[in-house]
């Protein structure tokens, strides 16, 4: 019998009843491929390779992490908190010393879900990563995480919820931006004014094989881990490079994602993207687990894979050379965020947020007080068509002015009533409440 190096507990969730529409990419069979296909490779019958059901996220779980409005109800279904459930198992499967590594494959996918949702964008409406995150930090007291983005699409919800974190270094690998949605994730994204250095973004071109991103992984995401030190390491681990996606430009290999797993060493893996739902998805999906597992992968191939058709231009290779040489500064020469401005007091940021699935146009103000002692008080602001809503956050590590304050801001806006909706989050105390006028 095969024995696993690491044991590895994997957690499927097919999502049987939530799909954006029958035909669209983001359905069903999504993971049903893969279901059938890690059965019939016998995965499971690999000695330390076990299957696990998915817990259901709580409201209190996807509120410590989002501004939700007007409410969690209103902007997730049961399968959402079904999938954001089975990160946080992951997490508890690895944080409780149950398991060496764990691998969510659960679906409806979360990365682009930011700090505030009013709907789904991306396909995404809560943000499985980052609930699965602070879940652990509030549960286990994990601080110091890192998150790598292996998505073809930058995870712009995952940057957005933790741009002004220090404590959480999120590094995102994704086909450049200017061809590819949701058209940010450049190097000049780098954090805000209390976490720079903290985000790395790391575009690549069109048509970038596996040995671009590993060249990616080995000159600029490893030595980075390796300086930072996290506690743990997590990857969202979308599948949208492969050859085969249908609605993305890249030439990964299901091998080429087996390395890169390998490379990377995550405690925990929890599936983003990835359409190609025959032809890619049941392939890459073993070649992960047997990676995370520690067990060999060299015979895992998927149909129509010709190396020599998908090899890089030399333009390209050069290209990510280069890129690959200046973006490990970004991190060890951390420079002032050129988005926002501060006035000695706040750091605001204006930001207009489309939600292209559900329609909805919505326009931010964010405001970070920028304070001395802690990572600083977080205020949003968020209108869409004529209706504002509110949110605070006090963070983890407040200190007392901080914690003052936010409270203040809340008590003068419930009086004021100038706000449709308000949420509070208030992690110091594990305080979240909200309020609707």
């Amino acid at each position: 019998m095969i024995k696993a190096k690491n044991s590895l507990g994997v957690i499927l969730f097919p999502a049987f009843d939530w799909a954006i529409s029958p035909t669209h990419p983001e359905r069903e069979e999504r993971l049903l491929y893969t279901q059938d296909q890690l059965k019939e490779e016998g995965l499971f019958d690999v000695e330390g390779i076990s299957e696990h059901k998915p817990e259901v996220a709580s409201v209190e779980d996807v509120e410590r992490t989002h501004f939700c409005f007007p409410d969690v109800n209103a902007v997730t279904t049961r399968s959402h908190m079904i999938s954001a459930g089975g990160a946080i198992t992951a997490g508890r499967l690895v944080i409780e010393k149950q398991c060496d590594r764990a691998f969510a494959l659960v679906r409806p996918p979360g990365h682009h879900a930011m700090k505030v949702v009013r709907g789904n964008r991306g396909f995404c409406n809560v943000n499985i990563e980052a609930v699965m995150v602070e879940w652990l930090r509030e549960h286990h007291g994990v601080r110091r995480v890192a998150i790598v983005d292996t998505d073809c699409h930058h995870g712009d919800g995952t940057q957005d919820v933790y741009w002004h974190d220090p404590d959480v270094l999120f590094i995102s690998i994704h086909q450049d931006g200017r061809t590819l949605y949701p058209g940010t994730g450049f190097p000049h994204e780098s954090g805000g004014p209390q976490a720079k250095g903290r985000t790395i973004n790391i575009p690549l071109p069109p048509n970038t094989s596996d040995e671009g991103f590993l060249m990616a992984i080995d000159e600029v995401v490893l030595p980075i881990l390796e300086d930072f030190k996290p506690e743990l390491v997590i990857n969202s681990a979308g599948q949208d490079n492969h050859f085969s996606d249908p609605i993305t430009n890249m030439n990964c290999s299901a091998q080429g994602y087996a390395l890169l797993s390998e490379k990377l060493n995550p405690d925990i893996a929890v599936l983003e993207g990835g359409y190609a739902i025959q032809g890619a998805l049941p392939y890459v999906n073993l070649g992960i687990c047997l990676a995370m597992a520690g067990v060999d992968y060299s015979s895992v191939a998927e149909p129509n894979f010709q190396p020599e058709t998908l090899r890089q231009s030399a333009q390209t290779s050069a290209y990510i050379e280069e890129l690959c040489r200046q973006l490990p500064q970004l991190y060890f020469e951390p420079r002032e965020p050129k988005d926002g401005i501060s006035d000695g007091t706040w750091h605001h940021r204006n930001k207009s947020i489309y939600y292209d699935t559900d329609g909805l146009q919505e326009v931010q103000k964010e405001s970070l007080h920028l304070c001395g002692n802690c990572r600083g008080l977080l205020k949003i602001e968020s209108q869409v068509d004529s209706t504002r809503c509110l949110g605070v956050e006090i963070p983890l590590d407040a200190c007392d002015a901080c914690r003052s304050l936010g409270y203040s801001i809340v008590e003068e806006a419930q009086l004021k009533s100038s706000f449709r909706y308000i949420q509070f989050i208030n992690r110091k105390d594990k305080e979240y409440t909200r309020f609707g006028f």
